[in-house]
Order: C-alpha cells, then structure tokens, then sequence
C-alpha cells in the first residue's frame, strides 16, 4: 500500500476536493446570477434563421408528412418555430412562434399561417411579392415542411402576451424584398427597428439610416429545392 493512501492529511485533503466539486451541484449559492434580458424592440427588422422542432403529427391529405406538425391538446395544428437572430445587436438571441395550420375554431389561424409562410418563402428566396411569374410561382412551393427547417429570412419582432399574461417577442411577419429595408438587412446591416417603432423600450439602442442602399435588383438566383444544412405557449389560434 503506497504511503499516500496511509497518509491521514491526504486522504482528508482528496475527502475535501471531493466535497468541493461535488458541492457545485449541490450548493447553488456561488453560482452566477442569471441574467433578463430585455425584449428586443417592437418592429425591429433582423435576419433570422428557422429552425422546427418536429411533432410527430401527420395528416397525408393536407400535406402534413414527415413529422414536422404538432397537434395541441385543443386539436389545433401547427409548427413549432424558433427564430435565431443571426447578425447586429440582438445576435444570438431566440424568438418562439407558432405557425398555425389548423384551429378548431375555424380557419383565420390557418389563412394566416399560409400567408406567413407564403412571405417567409418570398423573402428567403429573394422574390418580391407581386411578381407571379412561374419562377416566383415556383419559389413559393414546398414539397415538404422540412425545407423550411434552417431557412434564412428577414423578419419583423413584435411583441405579444403568452397566456399568462407575460410580455414575450414573437414573429408573425417575414420581410420581403419589397421593403425599403429588405435589402439592406439581407446584406447584414444587422437588426434594425423601423423608425417610430420601439424606440421608447431601448433607449440605448438608436437607429442608423444606412446612407446607401443596394439595388432593388441585385438578388442572387435561389435554389429554391436546395434543403438547408423552444418557448412557446400552445395558442391554438
């Protein structure tokens, strides 16, 4: 037996470093203080990226395949979405939304999840949204809701009441290239409130009119069929 073992003053040593690492999960009060963060501005304008947090719901006949639907015990149907801002101020930081797609209720819910996702798809792919032609036509299709997954966009922060009552960010408006900001945005000018819109709530933060903005018509060609590399309150529409 090795003198270290029959040694009392290292064995109370290593009983002491034991007690101190184990103590980390055990004693909380030298852990750091978790920070609030204040909620990002309403209207802020911000690259984002989606990505969807399967349900496991399928529904063949309207186009509900591979898991990517959730149904709520209401019997509401949707998309589980959380937003990463990707560039400016806010970077890192998360937005949950739901995208609806179903509400017993009736179909205002689903009538504006379609017209989100329809202005989703038109500002990742770069098209405007009156252009019908069959490549816009095109652009606006899905084969499935998974190519929605990692899906880069602009979108709109605002700010809603979950169901407790609580102030919380969401996104229920994608910016497309027919807004002055979209372009500015997309070429990683990072987030930007519009001017008017929250600036009361982040004093700190002031807004900076870009003194130039790209072209209306520099977009690149999207490969619309190129499949890409969670607090949310159950809002059954």
């Amino acid at each position: 037996m090795s003198n270290y073992n029959q040694n009392p003053q290292h064995q109370q040593q290593h009983h002491q470093q034991q007690q101190t690492a184990n103590s980390e999960w055990t004693d909380f009060n030298s852990a750091t203080v978790q920070q609030d963060y204040d909620l990002i501005p309403k209207g802020t304008l911000a690259k984002v990226r989606l990505t969807l947090k399967p349900g496991g719901y399928d529904e063949p006949h309207m186009g509900w395949t591979g898991g990517w639907a959730t149904q709520g015990d209401s019997g509401a149907v949707y998309l589980k979405a959380e937003y990463v801002v990707l560039e400016g101020p806010f970077a890192k930081r998360k937005v949950w939304s739901l995208i609806g797609l179903h509400s017993p209720k009736g179909p205002n819910w689903a009538n504006m999840g379609r017209s989100f996702v329809r202005s989703l798809l038109c500002s990742a792919r770069g098209i405007r949204q009156d252009d019908n032609s069959p490549q816009a036509n095109l652009a606006r299709r899905l084969k499935h809701f998974g190519e929605l997954d990692g899906m880069e966009f602009i979108a709109r922060i605002d700010i809603e009441k979950d169901t407790d009552g609580e102030e919380t960010n969401a996104i229920k408006h994608a910016i497309t290239p027919d807004h002055k900001q979209y372009q500015v945005v997309m070429a990683g000018q990072g987030s930007q409130p519009q001017q008017g819109q929250g600036q009361n709530q982040n004093p700190g933060y002031q807004f900076q009119q870009p003194q130039q903005q790209a072209p209306q018509n520099q977009q690149a060609a999207p490969d619309y069929y190129q499949q890409p590399q969670q607090k949310s309150n159950e809002w059954d529409g």
